[in-house]
């Protein structure tokens, strides 16, 4: 099944992008200080007011002479770090929660349900931004355990019905007969059901944790300090950027954050065609190609047909 994944057109981009940014998140911030010997606090007297990509700056540089390649080197790190941080605790949380309640039933089903339900119909940005906000100057990793601490409510939905449909099933019942712990039952049996849709689950919070960090730190929430994505685009735009005709300056970050998303999709996409054999692709188009074949045989018949008439 893994080669089948790694064999899908669609996890090859998305797996490669991500693989990119991850590699530029870990050799982003070595590569700026020694390769080009700049950090994004270094300021070029002589592009004060932003100068276009050119042989010495190749993003060019901000209203404040800064090299914008540097700060993407270093914003990648920070955004990758929340990304994956905020998924990883996300995904935890939405698979404890979600499966001890499906499988537990009684009483701490419906006070995990009730918890999940609460969380779920919370205004989500308008909750981390208010967490977020009472930590001034908040570091990546409390911005990824606000992110990671609410976003696990609709996957904790996901994982709680199919625990609740595998809590019936034979083998289950049998496992129970014979002694076995809950907890063994849940991580040794039950789990590996379950990862057609922690998969996906996991992907999407990647995809939410850069997001919300990057709007968070658009809006000025978080630590100045530390170089992401959001934070380009937010001085970006407080700087005039986009009236300026400094494009070079907000176009990196905001094209970084549209391919994160698109990198997580098309996983998501063979992730499907895996799980769902009707989705594939290959499927799609022998069934196009057996319709095409199809209609060209009925096309050269009705002639036929008619002159016996």
């Amino acid at each position: 099944m893994l080669k089948r994944f790694l064999l899908i057109g669609k996890v090859q981009i998305g797996l490669a992008i991500i693989a990119v940014f991850t590699l530029v998140a870990i050799f982003g911030p070595w590569f700026s200080s020694t390769v080009l010997a700049m950090s994004p606090q270094d300021v070029d007297y002589q592009h004060l007011t932003g100068g276009p990509p050119d042989s010495t700056h190749w993003l060019g540089t901000t209203s404040q002479g800064q090299d914008v390649l540097s700060w993407m080197l270093h914003g990648t790190r920070t955004s990758m770090l929340v990304g994956f941080a905020s998924a990883i605790i996300g995904t935890v949380l939405t698979i404890v929660i979600g499966a001890w309640a499906g499988f537990s039933g009684g009483l701490a089903d419906k006070i995990l349900n009730g918890a999940i339900l609460v969380f779920g119909n919370f205004p989500t940005f308008a909750l981390l931004f208010i967490v977020a906000a009472a930590f001034q100057n908040a570091n990546w990793l409390l911005v990824s355990i606000v992110i990671g601490g609410i976003e696990w409510s609709g996957g904790a939905r996901q994982i709680r019905a199919q625990t609740m449909s595998l809590r019936g099933r034979d083998f289950t019942t049998a496992l129970r007969t014979v002694g076995e712990s809950r907890a063994r039952i849940i991580l040794v049996e039950v789990m590996p059901h379950l990862l057609g849709v922690i998969s996906p689950l996991f992907l999407g919070l990647i995809a939410a944790g850069v997001n919300q960090q990057a709007a968070l730190a658009f809006l000025g929430i978080g630590n100045p300090s530390e170089p992401s994505w959001g934070l380009m685009i937010n001085w970006a735009m407080t700087q005039n950027a986009l009236f300026r005709g400094l494009w070079w300056w907000f176009v990196p970050p905001g094209l970084a954050l549209c391919l994160i998303g698109f990198a997580t999709t098309m996983v998501n996409f063979g992730l499907d065609e895996i799980t769902n054999p009707t989705l594939s692709s290959k499927r799609m188009k022998l069934m196009r190609i057996f319709l095409r074949d199809k209609a060209r045989r009925t096309a050269a018949q009705a002639p036929q047909e008619v002159a016996v008439r």
